[in-house]
């Protein structure tokens, strides 16, 4: 089974942009203002570098 990266919204703070997308290697995560994160399933590698630096682990590679 492939893993997926989620965005947990209740863990989301939702007050800021989100520092992980810096970290994507490939822009697979977008944000619209202050929103939750979205994640590109097309274009996200499943490197797991987004869900280790979330500090309120709300992206989980599952």
């Amino acid at each position: 089974m492939e893993k997926r990266l989620n965005v947990i919204i209740e863990r989301c703070p939702q007050n800021h942009k989100c520092p992980a997308m810096a970290i994507c290697p490939v822009g697979a995560i977008s944000q619209n203002g202050f929103d939750a994160p979205v994640v590109n399933e097309e274009k996200c590698i499943k490197c797991g570098k987004c869900s280790n630096f979330c500090p309120k682990k709300a992206l989980v590679l599952a």
